[in-house]
Formats: C-alpha cells, structure tokens, sequence
C-alpha cells in the first residue's frame, strides 16, 4: 500500500473514531476475550468473573484502576479453585488490556478510539449510568 493511501486511511480512522469518543457503546461481553471461560468440566466456571472485568475495562478510567480490575480479576479466578489459571490470566490482560491499540478488549473499548487512561468525567459517569439503567 502507498504510503500516502496508508496515512490518509489512518488519520480518516483517527478523526471519524474522535468524533465518536465521547459517545460511549452499549456494554457487550465476550466472556473471557481469547481465553476459555472455565474447565471442560464447568465450562463456565470463571466467566462471571471475565464479565465483571470487561465491564470494567468497557468504561475505562485511570491506570491505577485498570490495576485494580485486573487483581479483582485474578482473585476471583483464584476463588473459584484455579489460581494457576488466575496468574496465567493476569499476565494476559496486563500485556493484551493496554488501551492504546484499537483492540476490541482494550481498557476502555467502550468509547472511541483513541481512548487513552484517564479518570471518567462527571458527564461520562452519567452516560454510564444512563446504560446501566437501561440495561436492568
């Protein structure tokens, strides 16, 4: 591909998807991403675990929170009996979560790309809010 071609595509990404960030996507759940989501016996033994945590990384937030919601994450993985699981799966979401590739589970793939750390905004909390209540 030409390079020009290249670089207009990418900033045309770039401008649609910032047009779009400060619009939040309704929440969706892939379970446990590109991992199992339990054994071949309990073959959903940890998933409510995997959904709590993308919920987590669909709003998005600070770094130190990200931190946060990966340990809950491997402590509830460790609960359900598995903790080798739990640090397998802690090594992943620390190396695959980062938010600055435009990855389908990045922290903060519910906004637009690109959605870097930061702490939620009082309008973004309540757009957030706005979901949840109309998702019970």
């Amino acid at each position: 591909m030409d390079l020009k071609v290249f670089l207009f595509l990418a900033l045309n990404l770039l401008v649609s998807n910032a047009i779009q960030a400060g619009e939040i996507k309704p929440f969706k759940s892939d379970g446990c991403s590109s991992f199992p989501n339990g054994t071949f016996e309990q073959n959903e033994l940890w998933l409510k675990c995997c959904t709590a945590h993308d919920y987590d990384y669909w709003k998005g937030g600070t770094y130190s929170e990200r931190l946060e919601s990966d340990k809950a994450l491997e402590a509830c993985v460790a609960q359900v009996g598995e903790p080798e699981v739990a640090l397998l799966m802690l090594a992943g979401v620390r190396v695959g979560g980062t938010p600055f590739f435009p990855t389908t589970f990045r922290w903060g793939y519910g906004w637009g790309y690109p959605r870097f750390y930061g702490p939620l905004t009082d309008e973004e909390i309540e757009k957030i809010e706005k979901i949840q209540a109309t998702d019970k």
